[in-house]
């Protein structure tokens, strides 16, 4: 983990709140558009926030924080308690939507999505490639950075007042595309399914607020390996990996709890696991909070 000081809370929109941390003993870990960190609140919640300051500025990072109605205590502590001066532990940013080199790029935010999107944009625009952004939102005044961005980078970016002007026409984005344009989408999930529909998997590219649904078969019971201690641990079919190497004395760090954030991977070093995630393991690796296993033993490197 960093330590970091809150040095600025802006309010970006309605609803929503930047925070700016500023590195409490020098320079702060280094990242790149999409990755996101873990923010250790004074309440005991740790939670997920995409950075979306500049990379450039090793001192500090910036988030965005909306106010949820239906906070499980995250949002609504951000909002409601935390204060400029304060102490907050973050870990190092990770990953899991990167900005991979294209010539062209479509960029799809919807509300507080955009986040991930705000140094994407700068990043595409920086290397000369032909970038859009498309960013959605109830209204002007709900839509985080608007202002930001539409003062930046001009007719790269187009506000859709969904209100008035209805939702983004995805499927005309979709038809003006060239061939080798990608796409970044983050939103919630009636746009990211929309996105899925229309833009060829190969070059969509999808973070989301909630996992998507998925079936699959009953869970069944397993044995992990944990080959650094030597101890075994049983899995039952009630109970996730995570929490039974939490209960057995191995604990795994954890943010999300829903195979979206990526902070309890773990690495596989025999057996097949059942990835359960929302965001494609690599090969010989897995997420503890919701995968499991295809095969009766996995051999982890605990």
């Amino acid at each position: 983990m960093q330590q970091t000081i809150l040095e600025r809370v802006d309010r970006v929109a309605g609803d929503a709140v930047s925070l700016v941390l500023r590195g409490a003993d020098g320079p702060l870990a280094a990242w790149e558009p999409g990755a996101h960190i873990d923010l250790a609140l004074p309440n005991w919640l740790s939670r997920q926030y995409s950075l979306c300051g500049d990379p450039g500025e090793r001192d500090r990072y910036r988030i965005a924080v909306r106010h949820d109605p239906l906070s499980r205590g995250g949002s609504e502590y951000v909002h409601l308690f935390l204060r400029t001066g304060r102490t907050l532990d973050v870990s190092s940013p990770r990953n899991n939507f990167p900005l991979l080199p294209a010539p062209e790029y479509l960029f799809l935010a919807g509300g507080i999505g955009v986040t991930p999107m705000v140094p994407m944009l700068r990043a595409a625009v920086e290397a000369g490639a032909d970038a859009t952004l498309v960013y959605a939102g109830r209204s002007a005044e709900t839509m985080p950075f608007a202002e930001e961005l539409r003062d930046t980078y001009g007719d790269r970016v187009r506000l859709v007042a969904t209100r008035e002007r209805g939702r983004p026409d995805l499927a005309a984005l979709a038809a003006a595309l060239g061939p080798r344009a990608l796409v970044y989408c983050c939103g919630p999930a009636s746009m990211t399914a929309e996105a899925e529909a229309v833009f060829p998997a190969e070059r969509l590219h999808v973070e989301r607020f909630r996992p998507a649904v998925k079936t699959f078969a009953p869970n069944t019971a397993f044995e992990v390996a944990c080959a650094r201690s030597g101890q075994t641990v049983e899995v039952p079919p009630e109970e996730t990996l995570l929490d039974a190497l939490n209960h057995a004395g191995r604990p795994v760090p954890a943010g999300c709890r829903e195979g979206v954030c990526g902070s309890c991977e773990i690495a596989v070093l025999e057996g097949e696991p059942e990835h359960r995630d929302d965001i494609g393991a690599a090969p010989g690796r897995m997420y503890a909070c919701v995968s499991r296993a295809l095969s009766s033993r996995l051999v982890l490197d605990l």
